[in-house]
């Protein structure tokens, strides 16, 4: 199950808006489908996407008949092709904190959704309790790499690591992708010593208090993919 790949998970009921649509359809098909976000095409191209906060000034406005092309969409840079791995769509979704995940082809003409919920569906795994621990992503130079002294900063903060996992940063060659789980909820003081010495925190998950609905689904699938 975990060789899935974002061609495997798309959702065929979540359509895409047209640059050449309205405000208004745009607000009636976010609330239609139930989503808060909703990817923007100028024919195949991905364009972004529109978001409830992006129709919020025009909706008060009256303007529900204003184009889409006229909005500054944000997002362009959120997706993943079509052949990259689930986890890809996760870190994507953790990192722009979106609920779905635009899929584009090798000639980079947008195939359709991953959503959150579809990923943790296609798994069926019983949720993990969000105080067992905490989730660090970070970013580094290969020859930064040093699991013996990332955990000896770690363990200096009355913490240990519980699982690693290295992946190739797919925008950089030269860099890698650590993603931590520790057996603390609190990671302030942990993430205060790791930048400290020079490491880039690109995402993290507290284990302390209440997380959104889907914060905590972002949380269960990372800690899914790891086998956490």
């Amino acid at each position: 199950m975990h060789s899935m790949l974002a061609e495997d998970l798309l959702n065929q009921m979540i359509p895409p808006l047209k640059v050449s649509d309205t405000v208004g359809k745009a607000a009636k098909w976010l609330e239609e489908f139930h989503v808060s976000q909703l990817p923007v095409l100028d024919n195949r191209a991905y364009k972004g996407l529109v978001t409830d906060a992006d129709l919020l000034d025009f909706e008060e406005a009256q303007n529900s008949n204003q184009l889409l092309s006229d909005l500054p969409l944000g997002f362009t840079e959120a997706h993943v092709l079509n052949s990259q791995h689930f986890y890809s769509i996760m870190e994507v979704a953790i990192q722009n904190k979106i609920q779905l995940v635009p899929v584009l082809d090798a000639q980079h003409e947008y195939v359709g959704v991953v959503t959150v919920s579809d990923t943790l569906a296609a798994f069926g795994q019983p949720p993990i309790a969000i105080g067992q621990g905490a989730v660090i992503v970070m970013s580094m130079e290969e020859r930064d790499y040093s699991l013996s002294a990332i955990s000896r900063y770690i363990e200096e903060n009355n913490a240990k690591i519980l699982s690693a996992h290295v992946a190739q940063d797919e925008h950089d060659p030269y860099r890698i992708r650590l993603t931590l789980k520790v057996n603390t909820p609190t990671l302030t003081r942990i993430v205060a010593t790791l930048e400290r010495f020079g490491y880039v925190i690109t995402a993290q998950f507290n284990g302390v208090g209440e997380l959104g609905e889907n914060e905590q689904e972002r949380y269960d699938a990372l800690l899914r993919y790891l086998s956490l």
